[in-house]
């Protein structure tokens, strides 16, 4: 069974999505809040797998219900709702958001999102997933795959190369001697085969991480 908490501050769209995921066998209604203070308060308490949750709601948003959910570690999955605003998604998606589903599109659409997140999937629709998103996601795979190649120090060490910074600043950011900074950036060129500094920041602008 697939636990459920809804969240959204219109009585009649709550009221719908609550009709609409009751017929489904596989899922199991636990609450539903009309404010971001009551969504947090009954994910606290009950702990479901999956958090419907409308992004401009009263009290606290969608978004500020992300922030406290990532903060407190929670271990929900989060579909969010939204009428379609590029910034908001984005952000969504930053904080945590694994399903993106828009309001006028398909319910059966918003059933299979919730399966989909609950397996531990991603599911942003296709309508919703603009350029601005698709870069977003481009980003998230980029830096789980650098991840899987270097180390977190050197990852670090790469970043900040990538925004220019040079490896005494490197050094005095991380702690660390000017040696061990070079060290490490001598590792990353070696693990991602690329040439120096400038073929680093090419690489990190071709992957998005720029």
């Amino acid at each position: 069974m697939i636990r459920l908490v809804l969240a959204d501050d219109h009585p009649i769209v709550l009221a719908g999505l609550t009709r609409l995921l009751s017929l489904e066998a596989d899922f199991d209604l636990r609450g539903s809040a009309a404010n971001g203070v009551e969504a947090l308060r009954l994910v606290r308490e009950l702990h479901p797998d999956v958090l419907v949750l409308d992004l401009r709601m009263p009290v606290k948003d969608g978004l500020t219900v992300l922030r406290e959910m990532a903060r407190e570690k929670l271990g929900t999955q989060v579909v969010v709702l939204t009428a379609t605003d590029e910034a908001e998604v984005a952000e969504a998606i930053e904080l945590g958001a694994r399903g993106v589903m828009l309001k006028d599109m398909a319910p059966q659409l918003l059933v299979r999102c919730i399966r989909e997140v609950a397996s531990g999937r991603r599911w942003v629709d296709r309508t919703s997933a603009t350029q601005t998103v698709n870069r977003l996601l481009q980003r998230e795979a980029a830096v789980n795959a650098l991840s899987r190649t270097l180390t977190s120090r050197e990852l670090e060490v790469a970043r900040m190369v990538g925004k220019g910074m040079h490896n005494k600043l490197v050094a005095t950011k991380l702690s660390i001697t000017e040696g061990t900074a070079k060290l490490h950036l001598h590792h990353v060129y070696e693990k991602l085969q690329v040439d120096g500094r400038l073929g680093l920041i090419r690489y990190l602008q071709s992957h998005g991480l720029g």
